[in-house]
């Protein structure tokens, strides 16, 4: 089974979970119809946010869409998946780890200079943290972003809009985006107000 018939066989399940139907999974994601039964028919080399939007949609963690569940309280490797592109971002997940509180999704990311990607709320409660390598990123909601350079890091609330941007050159950089559990998140009240902070490599 190639890449693309796993991804589309993995949206059938979820979808199926929830007794969604292609029309109603589509209304909340915003994903046209067709192009929805294209990606799960395997037949439609998917956008990071595409699938961002449909896992949101489903309320799932990235993960849950481009690979299988890693077991219960502990970590799955994603090493051998490609990475999935964006205007701005292209993203190769690195590890998954899944206890009762949250579902940590790790990537290593490329953002590419010269284009923002803009990508929009993610399930409440989500929080992301970026370390960069190399390169210089412009991260976070687009009212507050916030510039970080090699060997620091910045997190920021992404249960909101928020943009990734590279000055002059490309970044490198490790993404951790945390997604609490669902039961978790019932107990919330809302998308948390988001606020960026910077600090050394480390202190994600």
């Amino acid at each position: 089974m190639g890449l693309n018939e796993d991804l589309g066989r993995r949206l059938r399940a979820l979808r199926a979970e929830q007794d969604l139907s292609l029309s109603e999974l589509s209304r909340r994601s915003r994903v046209g119809k067709g192009t929805l039964s294209e990606l799960e028919s395997g037949l439609r080399n998917p956008t990071l946010e595409t699938l961002y939007a449909l896992a949101t949609a489903l309320g799932q963690p990235l993960s849950a869409v481009i690979s299988d569940p890693a077991p219960q309280g502990g970590p799955g490797s994603g090493a051998d998946l490609p990475g999935v592109s964006g205007t701005a971002v292209t993203a190769t997940l690195l590890e998954r780890h899944e206890d009762a509180a949250a579902v940590t999704d790790v990537f290593r990311v490329i953002i590419r200079a010269g284009v923002t990607q803009e990508s929009a709320a993610h399930v409440p409660g989500t929080g992301e943290s970026l370390m960069v390598l190399t390169g210089t990123a412009v991260v976070g909601p687009p009212h507050d972003t916030r510039t970080v350079g090699p060997g620091e890091s910045v997190q920021w609330g992404a249960d909101v809009p928020h943009v990734y941007s590279a000055l002059d050159v490309d970044v490198h950089g490790i993404l951790f985006v945390r997604y609490p559990t669902a039961a978790r998140r019932r107990k919330g009240s809302g998308p948390r107000r988001a606020r960026p902070e910077r600090g050394p490599a480390g202190q994600l």
